[in-house]
């Protein structure tokens, strides 16, 4: 009886075949990856590392050695770094938007440029905010007439002290907030003998300029308010060169090449590294200039000039996203159109996302916080620019969950109609105990092809930047939400007051999910299935705009799946690499780095990949066609892809290959890469079983047809070695 395993004599040959395993984002357990009891690790570490069944069960049904590389703990660590990079998750953001530039030279150039500047912009709204809780609310308000709630009203004693030693002892919370990133930044994974991005000297330029930007902010926030009742020489012209470091900060990221040109690199590092002496010697000047200062300081209800700070670094903030949607939008109206998610659209959406989240925590600390303390009774609320942020976030969560939902809504009918299509091909004949089963396929289908219509979603989504845009330029003409709703449609105060308690409880539920969804994430595998594949995404990328991101895991996950392969290849006779959704871009990125003589002795299984369904369209400037060709070319074809119809994530990389369709060209290789798998395999059971399950995004190392493939990649293995 033939029950599908290939003959004795071919099984031995294949005994000296390994067969690695990759998993996603789902990070199992190895023993899961495997399918096996007992397993032991066999290289890495805790974070990282290769395991192999134990005893009789190392090898797989197929006769191939089985190993598994497990990664899943690379992007987490403790639950309190998980927490810390909960926070540094708008930071995240804006240094993955800059990796998805689009392939044109100019507008990636453009691209490239708004993201760097964007990124500089969180860090000074980052530091504005701060101050705005330690300087306006603590130093000017708790300390001086508002009187705040106890013990705060006489903190450490300060209640009793100049206006000016208030705000020079408070100062220093801001610093130590830019401190605490610093320390963040350069926390890195154990790095690999030979990482995958050399980056690193770029992240400590752009970690000089961050450091730089944001004193020199804190520098003028103080400088300002010091100058409003009278300048003197010594804070004129320290306010001069504050504003000139600001200047050189943003120039050295605006002009289009200068971090990353080769031949410039010592030239920009020692210009940041200089810059960041000279910022930190102009705020030990400014910190001694304001404390020693005995001149009498204006009588206002906020810190002078604080609002004015605010303004301009939300203003600022969204003019840039205003600029990179527009240059991405415009982009996107001269390439090729189709109902698939569009190439270097994703920079737009990302960096909205991060600027808007941004806006909302520098908003809520600073409404909360004067909540708490009650450091805004009786004058008007928290400073206008957050009034306008926190009703800014509010209308684009809102816009956001509405298009979503009018988006699934609108398309349905077509998707069903496209999901019928294929389950009336699959399944032609169908009984009427099936009619229920088939309906339920029908349905997978449907929904998987959602991410075909991101695209639109994607495009309406960067086009509400001018939401923002508008938000800020009333914020400029100091008009409160209050005063336009009363002027507009004649509502109290009292509306709008409570509108943006609902705005600014809304960001802390954004905030408390996404803290729990980063202990959750890491801690249940179910949670992390669905939602880790964010945070994987944008840990994957190394920091080319914001130096205080999380670093990239895979500086050490490629390079260490690149050593093994070497090392397998030497002690065996072949390594089948058999990669699931994410865990095929860590494959394919160490085919690329593998030497030549070790490429004739591998080949590639991937299995419910987004190489080219998501990761070519958001990231086309570096994950493209030609890359994806080149990893064919390295294997020299010994590449299979398997995909599903009901899968939301992974697809067909160079050809679908659904039956009905066009034969791809015999004479190209990648025609024959991709595969489709029938799911679920038949629609009833035989009586007695359970009938098949719809496998969509699961990966199925089990399965008929994935055994099928491996046996047929481990033969042409064979066959290349006895050619």
């Amino acid at each position: 009886m033939d029950d599908g395993s290939p003959p004795r004599g071919e099984r031995a040959g294949r005994h000296d075949i390994v067969e690695l395993r990759v998993h996603g984002v789902s990070g199992a357990r190895p023993e899961k990856i495997l399918g096996r009891a007992h397993v032991t690790q066999v290289a890495g570490d805790r974070s990282g590392g290769f395991h192999r069944p134990v005893g009789s069960d190392a090898t797989g049904p197929d006769g191939l050695t089985l190993e598994a590389y497990r990664w899943g703990d690379l992007p987490s660590g403790t639950v309190a770094r998980t927490l810390s990079l909960v926070f540094l998750l708008p930071f995240m953001l804006s240094n993955v938007a800059v990796w998805m530039r689009p392939t044109g030279p100019r507008s990636g150039a453009g691209v490239t440029v708004l993201c760097r500047l964007l990124a500089l912009n969180l860090t000074v709204v980052y530091v504005v905010s701060i101050a705005g809780v330690a300087l306006d609310l603590l130093a000017w308000r708790c300390l001086g007439e508002a009187r705040c709630r106890a013990p705060l009203d006489t903190m450490a004693g300060l209640d009793g002290r100049q206006v000016g030693t208030r705000l020079v002892v408070l100062a220093l919370l801001p610093i130590a907030a830019v401190a605490f990133l610093r320390l963040l930044g350069t926390r890195r994974p154990r790095p690999a003998g030979n990482p995958l991005w050399a980056v690193e000297p770029l992240v400590g330029r752009l970690r000089a300029i961050h450091v730089a930007a944001a004193l020199a902010v804190l520098d003028l926030t103080l400088l300002t308010a010091r100058t409003a009742g009278g300048g003197t020489a010594p804070t004129t012209v320290l306010l001069a060169l504050n504003v000139v470091v600001l200047l050189v900060c943003a120039g050295l990221l605006a002009l289009p090449g200068l971090l990353d040109r080769a031949a410039a690199k010592r030239m920009v590092t020692r210009v940041a590294s200089t810059v960041g002496t000279v910022a930190a010697g102009l705020s030990a000047a400014t910190l001694l200039t304001v404390a020693l200062d005995e001149r009498a300081w204006p009588t206002s209800d906020g810190l002078p000039g604080y609002e004015a700070t605010a303004n301009w670094a939300l203003l600022g903030q969204m003019t840039l996203l205003v600029a990179l949607s527009g240059l991405v939008l415009w982009h996107h109206g001269r390439a090729r159109r189709n109902n698939a998610l569009p190439r270097g659209l994703g920079a737009a959406v990302v960096a909205a996302i991060g600027v808007g989240l941004a806006g909302a925590f520098a908003a809520d600390l600073v409404y909360q916080s004067g909540d708490l303390l009650g450091g805004y009774r009786g004058d008007g609320g928290p400073p206008v620019p957050y009034q306008w942020a926190i009703l800014s976030f509010f209308l684009h969560a809102t816009a956001g969950v509405a298009l979503c939902v009018a988006l699934t809504l609108l398309s349905r009918r077509r998707r069903w109609r496209e999901a019928e299509a294929i389950t009336d091909r699959d399944f032609p004949v169908v009984t009427p105990a099936a009619a229920g089963r088939l309906r339920q396929v029908t349905e997978a289908v449907a929904r998987a092809r959602f991410a075909e219509w991101l695209g639109l979603l994607a495009v309406t989504y960067a086009a509400l930047a001018v939401i923002g845009l508008a938000s800020s330029l009333l914020r400029v003409l100091d008009l409160a939400p209050a005063q336009l709703v009363w002027r507009l449609f004649g509502l109290p105060a009292g509306a709008v007051d409570a509108g943006l308690a609902m705005g600014s409880t809304l960001v802390a539920v954004v905030v408390l999910a996404l803290l729990l969804g980063g202990v959750f994430a890491y801690r249940t595998a179910w949670f992390r299935r669905h939602v880790g594949i964010l945070w994987d995404l944008g840990t994957f990328w190394p920091r080319a705009a914001h130096p205080f991101a999380p670093p990239s895991y895979a500086d050490r996950a490629v390079p260490e799946l690149t050593d093994r392969i070497i090392q397998l290849t030497e002690r065996h006779r072949g390594v089948v690499l058999c990669g699931h959704s994410h865990g095929s871009v860590l494959l394919a990125l160490a085919v690329l780095r593998l030497p030549p003589r070790v490429r004739r002795r591998v080949a590639l299984l991937t299995y419910g990949s987004p190489l080219d369904r998501l990761y070519a369209r958001l990231f086309p400037a570096y994950l493209n066609e030609k890359v994806l060709r080149m990893v064919g070319e390295r294997v020299e074809w010994r590449w299979l892809n398997l995909w599903r119809d009901t899968d939301p994530v992974g697809g067909w990389i160079f050809d679908a290959n659904r039956p009905g369709d066009p034969p791809p060209d015999p004479a190209d290789p990648a025609g024959r890469v991709d595969r489709r798998l029938r799911d679920p395999r038949d629609l009833l059971a035989p009586p007695g079983e359970r009938p098949p399950s719809v496998r969509g995004h699961h990966p199925g190392e089990s399965d008929p047809q994935f055994r099928a493939a491996v046996r047929e990649l481990a033969g042409r293995l064979l066959d290349t070695d006895n050619g």
